[in-house]
This record gives structure tokens, sequence and C-alpha cells, in this order.
């Protein structure tokens, strides 16, 4: 099946929003092994959504409209889409209940346009809205499939998920189960990462290889195709392990995780705590470690930094080595690092100390990060970065940096 995405509002058009809806109906369409080739964003005018859905009719099965279910005048999906399919809008009698009910908890009264939201076009699977007001709507006219969603993620997202993807797999014609791993690095740009894997990447079939770039990190999917689905985990287990094998020092887990919460994780399990002073991240790398669940086992706190005073005076760094070598230097970071573990009795120090910009420091150019890491009994390790972007992607960069290099020393 091959599906195109429709989103509607003048507001995408605008920039006033970010288009998320595409982004993850086109990750969970993947996944179910529907082809998604094109995305389409249109304003709220009724003449160019019919023009854009006879332009989707010709290259799409199954066409997904997110947006335009809402109450007001330029609420138009659903009213272009019966009058294309000659269907008509009819009302549904429970969504225009939890409607009412709505109005009633609030205390308000419910204008007529409100009503609106409660129609849907017949004969159609209606999809419940549990966290809104307009249903979607899913629906098989000739030879193509048509569902309808709300804008909003927070109703869209659900929606789909406990209603969408079930109907949508209901149709499908296959035999086949797909199966899909994502593989996390950090450390390796995606090029580098893609000229390391480009032969696998080249000569792919079944299963395939996909890279993506984030902020300082890149995925690869692995997806296959196969009538058994422990033999599709084989496949896929054959290609990941050559994967690793070639670039197997950066990968550091699967699938929704994050870098801060392998950490957490690989601590708890070696029963070790960790300290920080931070300077330039200013409490981040501590703000991604808490963010974890269980991660008052394994933090045992940390401080700020910032300015050289709170480095001498909070975490004793000597006057000598910042007159000497300043901030931004290896001995500081090593002091840092050092010293915080030991006033707050960890196993491990970390320390961050460096320029995020856009003004040099110490005649430091932006990008400039020294980290070190203390471990009790064991000598102290220093690394030094030189980090591209701008003042925030520099200090999120330097925090994972962080984690990845902590994770290495677990190891």
């Amino acid at each position: 099946m091959n599906a195109e995405i429709i989103s509607v509002g003048s507001e995408l058009l605008l920039g006033q929003i970010v288009n998320t809806n595409a982004q993850f109906l086109s990750r969970h369409l993947a996944e179910m092994g529907v082809n998604v080739f094109y995305q389409t964003v249109v304003g709220d005018n009724s003449d160019r959504l019919l023009s854009t859905i006879q332009k989707a009719e010709e290259r799409a099965d199954l066409i997904i409209f997110t947006g335009g279910l809402g109450p007001t005048r330029d609420d138009l999906t659903k009213e272009t889409i019966a009058a294309h399919l000659g269907k008509k809008l009819v009302l549904n009698d429970e969504a225009f209940k939890g409607i009412r009910q709505y109005f009633l908890k609030i205390g308000r009264e419910m204008t007529e346009n409100n009503k609106k939201q409660a129609l849907v076009l017949e004969d159609c699977l209606v999809l419940p809205n549990e966290n809104g007001m307009a249903p979607g709507m899913f629906v098989k006219s000739k030879n193509k499939f048509y569902m309808l969603l709300p804008g909003p993620p927070k109703e869209m997202q659900p929606m789909f998920e406990k209603y969408g993807r079930p109907a949508i797999l209901n149709v499908l014609d296959r035999q086949e189960s797909i199966v899909s791993r994502v593989l996390r690095f950090f450390g390796i740009g995606e090029s580098q990462l893609e000229t390391e894997i480009e032969d696998m990447i080249m000569n792919q079939t079944n299963p395939t290889i996909a890279p993506l770039a984030g902020d300082g990190e890149v995925t690869i999917r692995l997806t296959a195709k196969h009538r058994s689905k422990e033999t599709a985990n084989e496949m896929i287990d054959k290609v990941e392990k050559e994967i690793l094998n070639r670039v197997g020092e950066y990968f550091y887990g699967y699938g929704q995780t994050t870098i801060a919460a392998e950490l957490v994780q690989k601590l708890k399990q070696q029963n070790k705590t960790i300290a920080c002073a931070e300077s330039l991240t200013g409490g981040l790398f501590q703000s991604m470690i808490t963010a974890v669940a269980g991660a008052s086992a394994v933090l045992k706190g940390g401080i700020v930094c910032y300015t050289n005073e709170a480095k001498e005076h909070l975490v004793d760094v000597s006057k000598k080595t910042l007159d000497t070598f300043g901030a931004v230097s290896e001995q500081c970071a090593k002091e840092l690092a050092e010293n915080v573990r030991k006033k707050l009795n960890a196993d491990i120090g970390i320390s961050f100390t460096g320029v995020a910009g856009p003004d040099s420091l110490e005649e430091n150019p932006p990008g400039t990060v020294w980290i070190g890491i203390s471990e009790k009994g064991k000598e102290s390790k220093v690394v030094l970065l030189k980090l591209a972007g701008d003042r925030n992607q520099i200090r999120n960069r330097t925090a994972k940096y962080g984690c990845h290099f902590l994770l290495r020393t677990c190891q």
C-alpha cells in the first residue's frame, strides 16, 4: 500500500506551528510496511484542497488527512472530501453526546457551530476522539482509502495509535510480517557513519537500512519483511551484527531510549554514583540525568560554577590554576572533576568547562570544550572537544558527550 499524508491548515504554511503530525504518521506507517512517498501541506481553501486530493489519488492507495475537522468556517476538510466522494455528512450521536457533556462540565453554553464537529461521512468507520471533540473517520471509496484525523497532536496521535492503525492493518492485504529495529549512535556524524556502511546501504534489499541524523546523534532503522516474524528478526540480527562490527564503539541503545537513560541504567547496574561540576552547561547535564526515572539512585548532586569565583570558592579550583591556565583548560577541568567527586562523596566526578559562544573566551573560540572525568582509584581523564553550532547546540552536545564518555568509562 502506498500512502500520502495531507496536512490541512494555513497556520502550517505561515510557519506558526511545526508539522509534527506528518513525521509521526510517516514513522508509524513505515513500521507497518506502508510506503509514504509524498507529504503535502495545503491551506484552508476548499479549491486548493480538492486539487491536492485529486493529485494524491493518482499516486496513493491511502490518503491520510490531518486538520480541518473543527467547528469554524475555515475547518473544511470533511466537507470538501464529502462533496468530492459524493457522500453525505451525518450526525454521529456518540460524538455529539460527548461534545454536549464537555460544555456542561465546564459550565458554558454550546454554540451551534460545535455541532459541526460531530458530523461524519456516511458509511465511514468512526474513530473516537478520547482527547477532544471531533471524531476521526476511515472510509473506502472505489479503490481508495481515506482517513481523516484531527489536527492537534494530543488528539491525533492517541486516536491513530488506538483506532487508526488497527483500521489500516485490517485492510492491508499482506502475507508478510514486518519487523523494524532502531539502533542509536552518538559521537559519529551521519556522513561518517554512512561512509563506514556505504556498501551495505548500496546493496540493501531486505532488510532495508535507513540512517537518520539528529542533534549530534544518528539512528539507523533496520526493517525486514518475511512470512515468519522470527526469521525477520534473525535477518535484522545479521545486519545489525555487521554494522556494530564497523561502528559499534558509537552505539548506545535501541528504539526511543536516550543516552542519559542508558547512562543511568549502566550506573545502576554497576552500583556507581556520579557528581558533576558544570560551567558552560549551566546544569543541563544534571537536567538530562534527572529527567530519567530512578536517577536519584546514581546522581549525588552537582554544582553550577559558571564564574571563576564560583569555581574557586564552591569547587576549590586553585587560584593558581585559574590565573595560569584559565577556566577553559585541561587543568581546570581536571580539578573540577576531582574536587566535586570528593566533595559529594561519589564514585565518579565529571566536569564541563568551555565556551558556548557566541563570543570567544580566554582566546578560545566558541565550541572549545573540556570534559573531565575522575573515578575513585583511577587516574583522571580530560577530553578536549571542538564543537560546531549555535550556543544551545554546543551546550546540548556537550552534555550528551558527557553521557557518552561516562558510558565508555563504565564499560
